[in-house]
């Protein structure tokens, strides 16, 4: 298979698991763009006995991300044998708030989050398909900045291509908050016929998209969120620090189109289940558990692309890439 078509292949997979219920173009990878969104999960029943206590979630967020360098390089590589690579490198940086709706008396909390990362792919005739991230931020409770979660990742994993329409990619992450874990990460992109194609990132995300247009596509996806975040108690004369773990599955359908060239749109909605809410002490104690009862959720998102860089256009020219 020509080295440009595999190059090819590799970096749709990758755009497509990071897309966020938000169709992408190649242009999403290679060109400066940034991306507003806003969800809102509707209040639900916490389950507490004898209380009609409920919990909600508004998360608002603006992400940006910027190629940095862009190359194809020639030289000796495994074995002493000649090989030809492509490398792309890219900063991912995000800013978010989340705001959890509480009532029944219960304070409300604001967490805000941020974070960057730093993802770089490359793809070699001798050492195929591989792609290599890392990235590191803090969670903080908006009332104070004296107890900030940080958190941080890296990874690598790697790509083999099946056929035409069908690639996997394994590989794993580790990755620290409150704790470290190790993750194995499977990744599959298969398309069925000129519309549909399912593509995931095993245990985080999974969508099938069906192309109704040019411009216009329809997405149905599964997908883990939540937030970990820091904050202060106050008991009686001193403040106390906590930790409070939330997440959830949503199950969701999104529409989204392309307008201008240079916008991409979204509206998505569906349901929030499996929902889990825990806090900590400053020792990892878990001192509350609580489980809010599935509701739904709206959102809507608008990405928009900058200009073309230089670099991102040499190389897809090299490469053979058509946007």
């Amino acid at each position: 298979m020509p080295f440009h078509k595999i190059i090819s292949f590799f970096i749709v997979l990758i755009i497509a698991n990071k897309s966020m219920a938000q169709n992408n173009s190649l242009s999403q990878l290679f060109y400066p763009n940034i991306t507003l969104s806003a969800k809102s999960y509707t209040k639900s029943s916490l389950g507490l006995v004898g209380s009609n206590a409920e919990y909600g979630l508004n998360r608002t967020s603006i992400s940006g991300f910027v190629p940095i360098r862009s190359e194809v390089q020639v030289g000796i590589g495994f074995r002493k044998k000649l090989d030809i690579k492509a490398i792309h490198t890219a900063l991912a940086v995000n800013i978010a708030q989340n705001n959890p709706v509480l009532n029944d008396n219960l304070n409300s909390k604001g967490f805000k989050t941020v974070s960057a990362s730093i993802i770089q792919m490359q793809a070699s005739v001798r050492q195929r398909l591989w792609v290599y991230g890392g990235g590191i931020g803090f969670s903080e409770s908006n009332e104070t900045f004296f107890a900030p979660q940080p958190f941080f990742w890296g990874g690598a994993s790697r790509m083999r291509v099946l056929g035409l329409h069908t690639q996997i990619l394994y590989g794993s992450a580790i990755v620290y908050n409150q704790k470290f874990r190790l993750i194995p990460v499977f990744g599959f992109n298969k398309k069925f016929g000129k519309d549909w194609r399912i593509e995931g990132i095993l245990p985080f995300q999974t969508t099938v998209s069906r192309k109704i247009t040019d411009w216009f596509n329809i997405e149905a996806s599964a997908a883990m969120r939540g937030y970990s975040a820091g904050y202060q108690q106050t008991i009686g004369t001193e403040n106390v620090p906590r930790k409070e773990n939330y997440q959830h599955l949503n199950i969701s359908l999104a529409a989204n189109a392309h307008l201008l060239k240079a916008f991409n749109i979204s509206v998505e909605g569906g349901i929030a289940g499996l929902r889990q809410l825990r806090t900590f002490n400053a020792s990892q104690e878990r001192i509350s558990s609580l489980n809010p009862a599935a509701g739904p959720y709206i959102g809507a998102s608008i990405r928009y692309v900058t200009s073309k860089s230089n670099f991102s256009s040499k190389f897809l020219n090299k490469m053979g890439i058509g946007l």
